[in-house]
């Protein structure tokens, strides 16, 4: 609950908040000649810092939007509760100002805030920041190493490789939200979000560190764009000669005159699993209510076997940096040696948490396969795909083409649910497994990797097929044959989303 103490007109007016008010108002100042905040682009929010108020609890002030940065003051800003409640409106100003309001890129603060446990958020539109999205236009990541500022972002050395998500820009900043939480889930060592064509989003434990990487940042960027131009790759220790990326080589190898794709022979198909082989309401309503039903009960029957201390360690691995990050529902694991009760309670706490957020982690889906498993070979659990999927599988295979299969469920539960369906074991039709050790779905690399285990001369001689639109974009970028399956229970798809749709592997 809310202090009621910090929402006070005495506290509301004390010498922390207007401290944060003339900082955010100081900063703007001194980012507007760097082009990080021009033409009223760009926005900053700091926590107020208090030593005797918990950092969550601690007032929030944002910059307000669309207004001249550089000419704001103090009470110019938006003060709003650690919940991010608003508890102060600045006074509007007289024509040819425009009416104040607060940043739209509130939404997204809040996500840096309670995701990360955040100090400080600099949303920067510096030109860098939009180049460097714009370089390689399939590109899902920014990467970079062997640079010496590289050290200025929190958790890397001079060797370390720095990623930086990209995510797709969208007309409203408001409606980049999903997909920004969804880079801050799928990049726990990540301190900033690039969007494309747009801008960046830094944060940091305090507004110092805050600023300092996005300095860092804008610096990193600008050396990546001038070693592009001088033809030099940033990407390797070794900063060689620059090679054209491979997905654009091939999607330029694609096209003759008149814009014609030249089509190779299919010789693969990848299917997922949930929603394109299997309702989504079998994991969602039968798989993960079993995996989160016997969590305890798996546990404390093999705590003292080698299968089941790996699963912990790597559980214990990923808690760790969770808890670093401040994410939601991660408590710490006790030390092997505190006794099997309490190290069970804990991992039970954090897998539920896992599995309530949805996340897609290796260790959580290592040990929900383990637990899988044990729910087949006692048939409590069968597999079940959609009734066209069998007589697919069956069909493709008597034509000699290789069928595989990709999802965020580990391989060994990939096998398990089409070794045990209602159809008899399928996995004779299938000739291999992927998940996410591979990386994840939403990301071109992870299929540029695929692709290399697949024996084909061109990736465009894959066929990819899936319900999620962001793994459609990920395949198609890497030079994938891409068709969204639709199945009853999926999740809509944007109007505008280009791609073949299928509603049965029929039309395959």
């Amino acid at each position: 609950m809310a202090n009621p103490m910090l929402s006070s007109r005495e506290y509301l007016e004390s010498a922390p908040v207007k401290e944060a008010c003339s900082l955010v108002a100081e900063l703007c100042r001194l980012f507007y000649p760097q082009g990080w905040v021009t033409g009223t682009g760009g926005s900053i929010t700091v926590k107020v810092h208090d030593d005797s108020i918990p950092k969550s609890d601690q007032l929030i002030v944002m910059s307000p939007s669309g207004v001249q940065k550089e000419r704001m003051e103090p009470e110019d800003m938006y003060v709003l509760s650690g919940e991010g409640d608003m508890l102060i409106e600045p006074s509007q100003k007289p024509y040819p100002h425009k009416p104040l309001k607060c940043t739209d890129c509130g939404p997204l603060f809040m996500k840096a805030y309670k995701m990360r446990g955040a100090g400080a958020v600099i949303h920067s539109h510096g030109m860098e920041s939009c180049i460097v999205t714009m370089m390689n236009p399939s590109a899902k990541e920014f990467k970079m190493t062997h640079m010496e500022m590289i050290k200025g972002i929190k958790g890397h050395g001079y060797r370390d490789e720095l990623v930086v998500p990209i995510i797709e820009n969208q007309p409203q900043e408001s409606q980049l939200t999903d997909s920004f939480a969804e880079a801050i889930e799928a990049y726990p060592k990540a301190t900033a979000v690039l969007v494309r064509n747009h801008g960046i989003f830094v944060w940091g434990d305090t507004w110092i560190s805050t600023k300092t990487q996005a300095e860092c940042y804008h610096y990193l960027f600008d050396a990546a764009i001038r070693l592009y131009q001088l033809g030099i790759d940033w990407t390797t220790p070794e900063h060689g000669p620059l090679s054209v990326p491979r997905a654009i080589q091939q999607t330029a190898a694609g096209w003759e005159n008149g814009n014609n794709v030249i089509e190779s022979a299919r010789k693969c198909i990848v299917l997922d699993i949930e929603g394109t082989t299997t309702p989504i309401s079998f994991v969602t309503d039968i798989l993960f209510p079993y995996a989160r039903d016997n969590v305890r009960k798996h546990l404390l029957a093999t705590f003292d076997n080698v299968e089941t201390k790996a699963d912990i360690e790597l559980l214990r691995v990923q808690v760790e940096e969770d808890c670093k990050n401040g994410v939601a529902g991660a408590v710490p694991i006790p030390a092997e040696n505190s006794g099997r009760d309490s190290v069970v309670d804990a991992i039970v706490t954090n897998v539920e948490a896992m599995i309530k957020a949805d996340r897609k982690i290796t260790s959580l889906k290592q040990l929900q396969g383990h637990i899988w498993r044990t729910g087949f070979e006692s048939k409590e659990l069968q597999g079940i795909v959609f009734e066209d999927v069998p007589g697919a599988l069956k069909k493709w295979h008597s034509e000699g083409k290789k069928v595989y299969i990709y999802s965020s469920g580990s391989r060994e539960a990939q096998r398990l649910l089409f070794g045990n369906t209602s159809y008899g074991d399928l996995r004779r039709y299938l000739c291999g497994f992927f998940d996410t050790t591979v990386g994840n779905k939403k990301e071109t690399r992870s299929y540029l990797e695929i692709a290399q285990s697949l024996g084909v001369d061109s990736e465009s001689q894959i066929l990819f097929v899936t319900d999620v639109y962001q793994e459609a974009m990920a395949a198609k970028a890497a030079g994938y044959e891409v068709l969204i399956s639709i199945r009853p229970g999926n999740a809509p798809l944007p109007s505008d989303h280009g791609f073949r749709t299928i509603t049965s592997f029929v039309e395959i």
